[in-house]
């Protein structure tokens, strides 16, 4: 069963088997607007958490996208590279940036749950 964690900056991870999907959040593709450009690490490429993981480009601005554990990268959504605006359309679903094999499973303590997220983006509205 896998088990969904957000971070204030509107990033998500889905866990499961010790693999983390990570993706934008909606309010965050919201934000943005129309998102033109995905750049994301390589496979094989070691990530701290809190640390820069890719970045998205949209018509409004540039955005940092974090990583939410630390890990290496297992793989990459090149479906978004392709077509960026897949992230507007399904953030939380096929518009997810890259997969990491988590290197501590403890920084999943130090993440929100959906209800603590949700929470989170009202108190922003």
């Amino acid at each position: 069963m896998s088990e969904t964690y957000f971070t204030r900056d509107h990033e998500w991870i889905r866990v499961e088997d010790g693999i983390g999907t990570v993706g934008i959040t909606d309010y965050a593709q919201h934000a943005l607007g129309d998102i033109v450009f995905v750049e994301l690490p390589a496979p094989g490429d070691s990530l701290s958490r809190g640390g820069q993981a890719a970045v998205v480009e949209s018509v409004k601005a540039a955005s940092d996208v974090f990583a939410p554990v630390s890990g290496a990268v297992t793989a990459v959504n090149q479906d978004i590279v392709d077509t960026p605006g897949l992230v507007n359309h399904a953030p939380e679903g096929d518009g997810w940036f890259f997969s990491l094999r988590l290197a501590d499973a403890g920084d999943l303590a130090g993440l929100l749950d959906r209800a603590a997220y949700d929470a989170f983006v009202k108190e922003l509205e």
